[in-house]
């Protein structure tokens, strides 16, 4: 009765975010509360949903935190000497602009907004690629290919962050072990840049390319000297990539102290600070709320029962010879149900299930999370990216064509992900 119940949440709630019958906040405390109340825990509510929100809280605090510091980093315009080097060291030539959108996408993509992050590269590159005659789908291909890989990834990115709340597991020790397959695929999609350059070299004409390199090296001429703010940003941000690695405190500790760091020396005035966070809070509150949310449907779920008889009903249909590759089949499964899937439906529908199914087999919940953002690429060329639909329109293409476009190289760039995931360890199958 309760995996029935169960998958009846499940599917409830998937049909209401899908249908947009509900928005997703809703739907993901409203459906689980009905079900306990049919299920005549009542009176336990109160217990169940305080146990999800204590699991979930810290996620919730280092999203908050993390969205406020890279928007601190973007209104310092952190990213924009290195879009103007990019350009200069092109000098035209379109396999180098390529490779150079693919770097700076990686960068900006650490923002984690994929709105902000395809506004920031279309307004960097769109000019240079209508003037030389550069197929401005090639934009597209590599934004969405990085988007999907670091914010999709990262933990204060939103899939990896829900993952990582409704599996109620800690940050850091989820990211640290998927850094050298996320750097892999990060130099997978410089290659893929390479090879679409090498394709749009026969478009380019030569006499765009010289004045192009004149108006460059006028500007570099003029260019104002950088901010010292520019290289203290730039400097706090490595180090907090290099604290994390190290793993010298946890990441939402890093987050908070780096934040108030940044505020202060970016924006002494405290009219200015107080600004800054209204304007960054409008990015993070949606987020951190259905972060929130998420511990609400896992606890009552997990503590009724329900995800456990889930489990066990999936188990009886899994031959005990493919348990030990439900990591591998979730990073594989992933990639189309993140393309026709929003993130919502997925992470908090089908992953919770996943996870406590291979938990029988032994496998932690954290290698499921870590497989099941492996398909962001997939969802980011999908129908339920809304980020895409601004993309496309300030390249002005349509939907379809920029997927029969993108839909080879992004297949090649996940897999490619499974590869480096699997060759790492940051997921494991049977050896023996």
């Amino acid at each position: 009765m309760l995996a029935i119940l169960g998958f009846g949440v499940l599917a409830t709630f998937m049909l209401l975010v899908m249908k947009k019958w509900a928005t997703a906040f809703i739907a993901i405390i409203v459906t689980p509360i009905v079900a306990a109340i049919v299920s005549g825990y009542f009176i336990q509510l109160p217990e169940m949903i305080l146990a999800g929100i204590e699991t979930v809280a810290p996620t919730a605090v280092l999203l908050l935190f993390a969205v406020l510091y890279f928007g601190v980093m973007m209104d310092a315009r952190l990213f924009d000497p290195i879009s103007r080097l990019i350009l200069r060291l092109s000098k035209g030539d379109p396999v180098r602009i390529t490779i150079g959108t693919a770097v700076l996408a990686i960068l900006i993509a650490l923002d984690g907004d994929g709105t902000t992050s395809y506004m920031i590269i279309c307004s960097a590159f769109l000019p240079i690629y209508k003037r030389l005659g550069i197929n401005r789908l090639v934009i597209a291909v590599v934004a969405t290919m990085s988007l999907g890989l670091i914010s999709g990834s990262t933990p204060w990115g939103g899939a990896a962050t829900r993952a990582i709340s409704v599996l109620h597991l800690d940050a850091s020790e989820y990211f640290v072990p998927m850094l050298p397959a996320l750097g892999a695929t990060a130099l997978f999609i410089v290659l893929i840049a390479w090879i679409l350059g090498l394709r749009e070299r026969k478009n380019v004409d030569p006499m765009q390319v010289s004045l192009l390199n004149a108006e460059l090296k006028e500007q570099s001429k003029n260019a104002e000297k950088a901010d010292w703010r520019i290289w203290f940003n730039a400097a706090a941000t490595l180090a907090l990539i290099v604290l994390l690695v190290m793993d010298i405190a946890p990441l939402v500790v890093l987050f908070i102290i780096g934040f108030v760091i940044v505020l202060v020396v970016n924006h002494p005035n405290l009219k200015e600070q107080a600004e800054v966070v209204h304007r960054h809070a409008a990015s993070a509150v949606p987020v951190v709320m259905l972060v929130l949310g998420a511990g609400v449907f896992t606890g009552i779920l997990t503590e009724t029962g329900m995800i456990e008889a889930m489990a066990d009903t999936l188990l009886s249909a899994v031959p005990d010879s493919l348990g030990g590759w439900i990591p591998l089949i979730t990073a594989l499964i992933g990639i189309p149900l993140s393309f026709f899937m929003s993130n919502d439906a997925y992470f908090f529908g089908i992953l919770p299930v996943l996870a406590s199914s291979a938990e029988v087999y032994g496998i932690a919940p954290i290698e499921i999370a870590r497989a099941g953002v492996i398909g962001q690429m997939a969802h980011m060329i999908g129908p339920a990216s809304a980020p895409l639909w601004v993309l496309l329109g300030l390249l002005k293409r349509e939907l379809g064509d920029f997927q029969r476009f993108a839909i080879l190289w992004v297949l090649a760039g996940s897999i490619a992900f499974v590869v480096f995931a699997l060759l790492t360890g940051a997921i494991s199958i049977p050896l023996g």
